[in-house]
């Protein structure tokens, strides 16, 4: 296969977390290779996620590895993840000393801002991304309402497409009234993922 996917998990779970499982099947599914991996944290079993600097690290460090198992050139990987794991995905992918390159971001239920803190956006390293972007997210998620996701967006220099999923929240669970279940937005969050990565051309 000519690309693979990096998935790093949100700042509440671990590798083993539902929607990043459902992602690399689907991934798997149609050919293509995905890495998970733990952060430093998670492995020590603390709840609290690591400061920032090792955060970024980290994440650079699982890009190298990704690129490496699959002897494909960086420029060849899809980095992305969940909430906190996309976020620090995009932030290497735009850092502005020594940038990760990639063949796109995979954003599931990007964190626009903390819990109770909507004036503390999380997007003004957006000007900065210049490769295809992909959000998938809830339309019921509070920390990234969807105005305010798709006004924020508008920054992003590279081409942005959108996947969102009626009336589910940041952890993608979706209201009883719709009719759907968590298995059913699983599988939704997985498919438009998968198509998404297998779409993509340089």
């Amino acid at each position: 296969m000519d690309r693979a996917v990096l998935l790093a998990h949100g700042a509440g779970a671990d590798m083993h977390a539902a929607a990043l499982t459902a992602v690399a099947d689907a991934l798997a599914d149609n050919g293509v290779p995905s890495l998970r991996f733990q952060y430093p944290y998670r492995s020590q079993g603390k709840r609290p996620p690591d400061r920032p600097a090792v955060l970024l690290a980290s994440t650079r460090e699982a890009a190298a590895e990704l690129a490496r198992r699959s002897k494909l050139p960086p420029d060849r990987v899809v980095l992305g993840g969940r909430s906190m794991g996309g976020r620090y995905c995009s932030m290497i992918a735009s850092d502005v000393v020594d940038p990760v390159p990639c063949m796109g971001l995979l954003l599931l239920g990007y964190p626009l801002h903390p819990a109770g803190k909507p004036e503390r956006e999380r997007s003004e390293h957006f000007p900065r991304l210049t490769m295809p972007v992909h959000f998938v997210s809830g339309t019921r998620d509070t920390l990234a309402p969807k105005t305010a996701l798709t006004k924020a967006s508008r920054k992003i220099k590279g081409t942005v497409t959108w996947c969102w999923i009626e009336t589910a929240d940041h952890g993608f669970k979706p209201l009883v009234s719709s009719g759907h279940s968590i298995d059913d937005v699983l599988r939704e969050v997985a498919d438009a993922s998968s198509e998404w990565v297998s779409r993509l051309t340089l």
